[in-house]
């Protein structure tokens, strides 16, 4: 069946919904302004102020107050510019720190492997963190809804602050995974809650101008993750990194405390009365229950199958059924749940869906790249965490100017499609480059050859944002935005998990051919666990492996050339309206 499309007509009509719907009071409507292609007029994009209590007409007495307002803050929603800075420079500082947590496992994970002797578990390190991150965001959005956006932020936080703490103190391989999986609970709903509350605030038209600030932030966080984390490490050791963030969680958790308005989102259970129980129910915990089971069963499958317990192993198998048993009962409960966690509409009506899932394959390009460069700077370069952070850096400041130059672009111009275009073109070129990296590459060379995937990612990301929001009732931002989130971790834990599982069979596979001697089984064992080990072989086995990494991720790289195929065969049938843009 082919996927809904999305009404265009000759007159300004509300796209996808008529009107903002009882569920949420109090937003406004986006409405697309379209002509026939026949007529020669671009179509755009507006926000109609509809504030509750004012929707049934707009000549009503309230009108004239909301005028005022809008001419004053034509960028905002319901707040003034004083009141909107105090909340958006909080959540900046939250992404800043966010991206500089998840981007610090990027060039330290190989110190941490290497510290509990457990290098082919490197996968679980950061998938453990976006699986958490990936199945609650969701969550998190529809909990904010019920119960205001506020209390879910300050909760995300201070669980963020905990488990980091948690980070730096494990001592075991198991407990450091475990605080990571509870760190990416906070985290996601640190940025969830964060982007939710920006749709708030922000008109469609502008949002492409501040989700710039956004991607500066996370460009600088991301920054400092790959390149300060590298050095933190190799100087302070792998848990100072974690414990430096600590005071600055813990400033920004009670700065939000102050500034973060109580009167954000629907707050259905305070508006409907609801009790605690009432509330609850409307949450969709059966489906979030299954997605987080069934995303685990196929990690479970994707780390453990073939490098480090054969494919016929029970615990292989039963990870596989598991998988199968989740996947009906999550797509009926998601069919027929009022508030579910993956709307499914979203995903059989074209553009989202084409937008949705160009996002998830562009994730797991990006993270085929930022999980294993580090990994070939260290044991095909031999070169030290440092040393690779600081590689990495250049194509962290790739994605910072691309992204901040979208923001602008799509504000000045309105054309959303162009930056797509390029972007997923960029990640193609990107891997295809990257791929051809071996021992004899320079560093300098390296280094440049990072940057396509950077401006990749600063084109590409953002735009698909603003694209998936700008054609979503603003009634549904939240979900909508939430749904992106989810599906952008999902892409996230399979780059990572895929790329892994890619890089370790491939690994096995390439060592077993090119190292020699009678103790190789030995060798082999010792520089999968820890790459350290590398720099301890002669010259002989110490070409040998790093041979067999250099052809490991040759091929890993390659497979994130088909992603990232995939993403621009998505976007490329995609009209998207032009913007319009307020005096």
């Amino acid at each position: 069946m082919a996927p809904a499309t999305a009404q265009s007509v000759d007159e300004e009509t509300p796209l996808l919904r008529s009107d903002g719907g009882d569920e949420f009071p109090g937003y406004d409507i986006v409405r697309v302004q379209s002509a026939s292609s026949a007529d020669g007029v671009e179509p755009t994009i507006q926000t109609v102020m509809t504030p509750e209590g004012n929707r049934s007409s707009c000549t009503n007495h309230g009108a004239a107050a909301d005028s005022q307002k809008e001419e004053a803050y034509p960028h905002f929603i319901n707040v003034t510019q004083r009141q909107f800075w105090a909340v958006f420079s909080g959540i900046l500082f939250a992404w800043l720190i966010a991206m500089f947590d998840s981007t610090l496992m990027a060039s330290i994970h190989p110190a941490i492997t290497s510290h509990f002797n457990a290098a082919n578990s490197a996968a679980w390190l950061s998938t453990a963190f976006l699986l958490t991150s990936t199945a609650f965001q969701p969550v998190f959005g529809r909990i904010s809804d019920v119960f205001g956006r506020r209390p879910v932020y300050l909760f995300a936080v201070a669980v963020f602050f905990i488990t980091t703490a948690w980070c730096a103190t494990a001592q075991s391989i198991t407990s450091f995974i475990a605080a990571r999986a509870f760190c990416g609970l906070g985290a996601g709903g640190v940025v969830s809650a964060g982007m939710i509350i920006s749709s708030d605030l922000i008109r469609i038209e502008y949002r492409g101008m501040y989700q710039s600030y956004i991607n500066l932030c996370n460009g600088i966080g991301s920054s400092l993750g790959v390149a300060c984390g590298g050095y933190i490490a190799d100087t302070l050791g792998w848990r100072a990194a974690f414990g430096i963030q600590l005071p600055f969680i813990f400033v920004y958790l009670i700065i939000s405390y102050f500034v973060v308005p109580t009167s954000l989102g629907p707050e259905l259970a305070r508006n409907e009365g609801w009790t605690l129980m009432q509330a609850a129910k409307t949450l969709d915990i059966k489906g979030s229950f299954l997605l987080i089971t069934g995303v685990t069963s196929v990690l479970l499958t994707l780390n453990l199958g073939g490098s480090v317990l054969p494919w016929s192993h029970p615990v292989i198998i039963v990870s596989l059924l598991v998988f199968c048993f989740c996947l009906i009962p999550f797509l009926k409960i998601e069919a027929r749940a009022k508030r579910p966690v993956m709307p499914l509409p979203l995903l059989s009506t074209f553009p989202q869906a084409n937008l949705i899932l160009s996002n998830f394959f562009g994730t797991m390009v990006i993270n085929t790249i930022l999980f294993n460069m580090p990994l070939f700077f260290q044991a095909v370069k031999l070169e030290s965490l440092t040393s690779s952070g600081l590689r990495i850096l250049a194509s962290s400041l790739a994605i910072m100017a691309s992204s901040v130059f979208t923001g602008f672009f799509i504000t000045w111009s309105g054309r959303l499609k162009p930056m797509l275009i390029i972007g997923f073109v960029f990640f193609i070129i990107g891997c295809a480059v990257t791929s051809s990296m071996d021992r004899d590459t320079p560093g300098w060379l390296a280094m440049l050859f990072l940057l396509p995937s950077g401006f990749g990612q600063g084109f590409a990301m953002p735009a698909t944002l603003v694209s998936t929001l700008a054609v979503s009732p603003q009634a549904e931002q939240a979900v909508t935005t939430t749904t992106l989130s989810l599906f952008r971790n999902l892409g996230s834990v399979f780059g990572v998990s895929v790329s892994s599982w890619t890089l370790q069979n491939a690994l096995i596979y390439y060592l077993t051919q090119s190292v020699t001697g009678n103790n190789r089984q030995d060798i082999i064992k010792r520089v999968r666990q820890s790459i350290t080990e590398i720099h301890l072989l002669d010259p002989i086995h110490q070409g040998e492996v790093i041979q067999g990494y250099e052809q490991a991720l040759h091929l890993t790289f390659i497979v994130g050339v088909a992603w990232a195929t995939m993403s621009l065969l998505l976007v490329l049938p995609i009209r998207l309206a032009r913007l319009s843009r307020k005096a």
